[in-house]
């Protein structure tokens, strides 16, 4: 009978997982979606190329060296193989298990990836319509492969900053990403930002900010709707269980929080958008429904769904604000990229004391600052050497023509384009 309750919660556990994973994955359709909705048609092709390139960047770099760094296994990928059920029974230590955490050591791996693929969509949309797209993915090779594993060894693979802290012993907690992710994802966005440089007719020479519109807002629209539905799997398989009742409530509450945090960044940004310019702004209640949902990452578990969506209305109102403060200090994020998943991430890592009795601000405070300095100093170096060596941005000529022409040869709706 204990073989068989054994053999029963080893494969909810890991059917769970491996779901949660598969949500997490199409978040990659939402923000390539995304982006594509909030470019101009012609640099449409390009930043589709990206993100599907990317994720098979990510999954194959973080097979290679990603998944081992992180969680001290060496240089290359080890244990993670089918094992047979007989095999599980007699030495589950052999298979990938902690404590009561029962599930297959493959499926973890899995639900690891994709989390790396969202850290580097991040960057994507960010850097778009003015970088070389394969400067672009020789970054993702490095982010992917080395820079986001050491800052997630330092904190979801417990070891100690450097050999010289621990974060962990600091009180620091992320539960599903705000820091390790998402605030990862836009600190390489900004390194590569500012390096970039704004797209030519963004600012004017006396301080003016002019709007450059996205091609297709349906598009954009769709996307947030893909990203809010894959944000279930990527905080509820953040559980990392659910074969018995206390975990299955844990996964129902997150679910709960993730869904009403998002409402409430959605609503608070658009009233914001509202006082401020007088019009009801789609792309800013787009940004405050991901804002939501990236604030309630950091610990979407302990607040209740009052609290959840509280914190979700700060994150909408705060988002308004980064993104115009970005503007008027000429930071070009075409997306919102870095003010949706960095500054509302720095927000979802303080405010995780306020539920997480586990969790202290001087803990939160010292573990965005190593994950941020780590990040955006690894990343401004490899953005400079790409910049000295292959050049990461396209020429004036080609920016004007439109990417998609200048790196992809093709344009993704050839009969509108004037000839």
């Amino acid at each position: 009978m204990e073989n068989q309750i054994f053999q029963l919660q080893y494969a909810i556990d890991t059917f769970y997982f491996l779901v949660c994973g598969a949500l997490v994955m199409w978040m990659a359709a939402g923000f390539a979606m995304l982006e594509a909705g909030l470019v101009r048609s012609k640099n449409t092709t390009e930043i589709l190329t990206k993100n599907v390139a990317l994720f098979a960047i990510a999954s194959i770099m973080y097979l290679l060296t990603g998944y081992a760094i992180m969680y001290d296994g060496g240089w290359m990928l080890s244990g993670i193989e089918a094992f047979s059920v007989d095999s599980v029974l007699s030495d589950s230590t052999e298979n990938g298990f902690e404590g009561d955490s029962v599930y297959s050591a493959a499926s973890d791996f899995f639900f690891q990836v994709v989390f790396v693929a969202t850290a580097m969509s991040i960057v994507s949309g960010a850097v778009a319509e003015r970088m070389k797209l394969w400067s672009f993915l020789a970054f993702a090779v490095v982010l992917t492969g080395f820079i986001y594993p050491m800052e997630g060894r330092w904190t979801w693979g417990e070891q100690d900053v450097f050999g010289l802290f621990s974060l962990g012993d600091l009180g620091f907690s992320d539960f599903a990403g705000s820091g390790i992710v998402h605030m990862a994802g836009a600190a390489a966005a900004l390194a590569g930002v500012l390096l970039l440089g704004a797209r030519k007719g963004k600012y004017g020479p006396n301080g003016q900010v002019y709007a450059i519109p996205g091609a297709n807002l349906p598009l954009a629209t769709l996307g947030t709707f893909i990203l809010w539905m894959g944000w279930f799997g990527f905080n509820g398989g953040s559980v990392l269980k659910l074969g018995d009742a206390a975990s299955a409530h844990s996964v129902a509450m997150v679910f709960v929080n993730t869904n009403t945090a998002a409402a409430g960044g959605a609503i608070a940004a658009l009233i914001t958008a509202r006082i401020l310019f007088g019009k009801a702004d789609l792309t800013m209640l787009l940004n405050g429904a991901l804002a939501g949902l990236v604030a309630i990452t950091a610990e979407p578990s302990t607040p209740t769904a009052l609290q959840a969506t509280f914190f979700g209305m700060i994150a909408g109102v705060l988002v308004v604000f980064s993104i115009i403060t970005l503007d008027k200090l000429r930071i070009d994020d075409p997306v919102g990229a870095i003010s949706v998943h960095g500054v509302v991430g720095l927000l979802g890592l303080l405010l995780v004391p306020v539920t997480n009795d586990g969790a202290s601000l001087s803990g939160q405070l010292i573990g965005a600052l190593t994950i941020f300095v780590w990040v955006f100093a690894a990343s401004l170096a490899v953005w400079y050497l790409l910049k000295l060596v292959t050049g990461i941005r396209v020429s004036e000529d080609e920016e004007q023509e439109g990417v998609d022409l200048a790196e992809c040869g093709m344009e993704a709706y050839p009969e509108f384009m004037s000839k």
